[in-house]
C-alpha cells in the first residue's frame, strides 16, 4: 500500500506528512491522525478544514499548530509551520530517527535524512541529536513509551543519553507525563519498558513506591521479590491478552474512562496490586509471610500517587477497584459451595469490571510459584477462575440489576437525616447488603437502615 492510497492523504498535493503517521505506514500499523507541517499552516489547514467539510480547532496559535477533525470524528489532520528554514531542519529537530521520516506529497517521495526507514526495518531505536532531549525532556519518557508500543531495540547510545539526562525526565508538566505513562501500559512491551526504566533509577521517580517495593523479599509463596513479582504480572496481563479471544479483546480494548483503553489501566493497576504490601508485612515466628489486608490498604495508599500524576477521578477509581478487590475472585472459587448464586453475588459486585479483575487474579497467581506452591495448586487456581469467567461470559446478558429498594430521599425521611457521609454510607451497605441477601424486600430495607443508624448514633 501506498500513502498516497489513504483516502485522506490522496486528496492532498502540498506539504510533507511526517511523524507517526509515516511510521505507522512502515510498521503496518493503522492511524486516524497525520501530522502535516507546511508554510503557511493556517490557511492551509483552513483550505484542508472547507475540502473535508470538518472542524478547524486552533491547538497553539503562538506555534502555529492547527486540528482539522473529519466528519466521522475519527480521522483528523495536525497541520503545523516546518521548524526552521526547511523540511531537513525541521526533521532534525525530533526525537527519533523513526520518526523523523517525511513525505512529500506533492512530490511523492520520501525526506529520510537520519536513515529512518532503515531503523524501523532494523527495528532500531536511535536518538537524532543530544540537545533535543534538553529542548524537551519528556523525549526521556517517550524513548520507553515507543520501547513498550513497537518492542524496537534501543541503540546503546540511546540508553546513555536517557541516563545522562534522567534527571530532567520529571521536569515537563505533569499533565504531559500522565498522557507518556498511559501510552508506555498500552505498549505490549510494557513490562519490559518498566525494566529499562528502572535501570536508569527513572521508574522509582515515577513512582517512589518502588523503593519500598524492592524491600519486599521472595518468600515460601513467591519465587521473586516484590518488585519483579509486580513486573512479571504485568507481563503476565500482556500474555493473556494477546492470546484472547475477540470478546475478551473487545472489552479489555474499550475506551470507557480516562481517553485510554482499559488494558492500559488494568496494566497500571496490575503493577500496583500490592503497593500496600510493604507497610502490611509482618513475618511469623515460623518464618511465614503475611500481609494482612494488604488490598484493601493499597486501594488507599495508590490514591495520591495517582492524584499527582493527573488521573482523573474515574481511573483512580478503576486502578483502586482493581487493587482492592485483586484477590476476591480467587477467595470466590475457593468458596466451599462454590454454585451459581456466590458466582453471581461476585458477578454483581464487580459489574463491568468482572474480566479485568479475573485476568488480574490470574496474572497474580501466574507470577507467584514460590516452593510451597504446586503446580496442581496453580492449575487449580486457573481452573477455577476459567470457570468463573465462563460464567460470566454466558450470563452477562441475563443479569438484571438488583432492585433499588429505597432512593436517597426516602432514607433521609424515614431517618429524617440530611445529605450527608452517613447518607452515603447507609447507601452503600444497603447495597452490600443485597447483594449478601441480608436484605430482600423494601420492609428489610427500612429495618437494615435504622439499625445502621441507631448504633451510629448510639456511637456518639
Amino acid at each position: 500500500m501506498n500513502i498516497k492510497d489513504d483516502f485522506i492523504l490522496k486528496e492532498i498535493n502540498d506539504g510533507y506528512l511526517v511523524g507517526g503517521a509515516v511510521r505507522d505506514f512502515f510498521i503496518g500499523k493503522q492511524t486516524f491522525d497525520r501530522d502535516i507541517v507546511i508554510n503557511g499552516a493556517e490557511i492551509f489547514a483552513k483550505k484542508i478544514t472547507e475540502k473535508f467539510e470538518g472542524t478547524f480547532i486552533p491547538l497553539d496559535e503562538e506555534n502555529k499548530i492547527y486540528r482539522v477533525v473529519l466528519k466521522d470524528k475519527e480521522n483528523f489532520l495536525d497541520i503545523s509551520e516546518i521548524q526552521g528554514n526547511s523540511i531537513e531542519e525541521d526533521l532534525m529537530r525530533r526525537d527519533f530517527t523513526i520518526n523523523s521520516i517525511a513525505y512529500d506529497l506533492k512530490n511523492l517521495e520520501y525526506v529520510d535524512i537520519t536513515n529512518g526507514i532503515q531503523d524501523i526495518k532494523d527495528k532500531k531505536l536511535r536518538y537524532i541529536k543530544e540537545e533535543n532531549f534538553i529542548d524537551d525532556p519528556l523525549r526521556i519518557l517517550r524513548a520507553f513509551r515507543f520501547f513498550a508500543t513497537t518492542g524496537f531495540e534501543m541503540d546503546y547510545k540511546l540508553k546513555e543519553v536517557l541516563q545522562k539526562y534522567s534527571n530532567l525526565a520529571l521536569n515537563p508538566a505533569k499533565e504531559r507525563i500522565h498522557y507518556e505513562l498511559m501510552k508506555l501500559f498500552g505498549g505490549h512491551n510494557a513490562s519490559s519498558a518498566l525494566i529499562e526504566l528502572d535501570q536508569i533509577g527513572l521508574l522509582e521517580k515515577i513512582f517512589p513506591c518502588v523503593i519500598e517495593m524492592k524491600k519486599v523479599p521472595k518468600n515460601t509463596h513467591h519465587h521473586l521479590d516484590l518488585f519483579n513479582h509486580l513486573v512479571e504480572s504485568v507481563k503476565q496481563v500482556e500474555l493473556q491478552y494477546l492470546n484472547s479471544e475477540n470478546e475478551i479483546k473487545t472489552h479489555l480494548d474499550a475506551i470507557d474512562f480516562g481517553g485510554f483503553p482499559r488494558i492500559n489501566h488494568l496494566k497500571i493497576a496490575t503493577f500496583l496490586h500490592d503497593i500496600g504490601k510493604f507497610s502490611t508485612w509482618t513475618i511469623e515466628e515460623s518464618g511465614r509471610h503475611r500481609f494482612i489486608g494488604h488490598d484493601n490498604i493499597g486501594a488507599k495508599l495508590v490514591v495520591p500517587l495517582l492524584k499527582e500524576l493527573k488521573f482523573s477521578k474515574k481511573q483512580i477509581e478503576y486502578i483502586s477497584k482493581m487493587i482492592k478487590y485483586h484477590i476476591y475472585p480467587s477467595g470466590v472459587i475457593a468458596s466451599p459451595e462454590l454454585n451459581e448464586k456466590v458466582m453471581m453475588r461476585y458477578l454483581r459486585k464487580m459489574e463491568d469490571d468482572v474480566i479485568d479483575n479475573i485476568i488480574l487474579a490470574k496474572a497474580d497467581r501466574l507470577s507467584a510459584r514460590g516452593p510451597a506452591i504446586t503446580n496442581d495448586i496453580i492449575k487449580s487456581n486457573i481452573d477455577g477462575l476459567d470457570k468463573l469467567l465462563n460464567f460470566y461470559l454466558e450470563q452477562k446478558d441475563k443479569i438484571e440489576p438488583l432492585p433499588k429498594l429505597l432512593d436517597g430521599n426516602e432514607i433521609m425521611c424515614i431517618l429524617n437525616i440530611t445529605p450527608s457521609k452517613e447518607l452515603g454510607k447507609i447507601i452503600k451497605l444497603l447495597a452490600e447488603a443485597q447483594l449478601n441477601d441480608e436484605v430482600v424486600t423494601k420492609d428489610d430495607a427500612i429495618k437494615f437502615i435504622r439499625d445502621i443508624h441507631e448504633n451510629s448514633t448510639n456511637q456518639f
